[in-house]
């Protein structure tokens, strides 16, 4: 298995991972906060997103976050800021954030990853060695931006996962 095909596979196994501890979750499961300084569930998996659209589709293709090109940012019914992914939120910011429908979280989510995966399918053989400069971290390889984002996404899921578990018990 070459480099390429370990990140996509492990981009799949933590979505399916993912997607159980999402299954069946209502609205106000997505919205609940364990305590007023914590993350609802929604936002994680919305800041999960936007972090994902932000270094794929800005850092490494130099394009437009879908946040804007696809006005994903109006389907979500989100400000347009394509600075926006949540990060530094105050306590008052997270419950006050107007968490979308799950579905319509999953439907951005979906839309991102397809961007992600055509980008990786491109870097096969050669390419995660690239340079490119970042806004956050400076200057990166483009497999330790991809291995900066695994673990973002890996975190976060065990975060929904938790956040699951703490409504719904332990095996559900």
């Amino acid at each position: 298995m070459d480099l390429v095909d370990f990140i996509l596979d492990t981009f799949d196994n933590i979505q399916s991972g993912l997607m159980d501890a999402l299954e069946g979750l209502s609205h106000e499961e997505l919205t609940w906060q364990p305590g007023p300084e914590a993350n609802p569930i929604g936002f994680v998996l919305w800041h999960q997103l936007r972090c994902e659209d932000a270094m794929v589709n800005s850092w490494l293709r130099h394009e437009s976050q879908l946040w804007i090109s696809e006005q994903w940012c109006h389907k979500l019914n989100l400000p347009a800021d394509p600075g926006d992914d949540g990060y530094g939120y105050t306590a008052e910011q997270v419950a006050a954030f107007p968490v979308p429908p799950l579905t319509d979280l999953l439907g951005y989510g979906e839309a991102v990853r397809t961007h992600t995966r055509e980008y990786l399918g491109s870097k096969k053989g050669s390419g995660l060695d690239d340079m490119v400069e970042t806004p956050a971290f400076g200057e990166m390889g483009v497999g330790q931006i991809f291995s900066v984002l695994l673990c973002e996404i890996a975190f976060h899921t065990g975060q929904i996962a938790y956040l699951r578990g703490l409504q719904r018990g332990i095996n559900a």
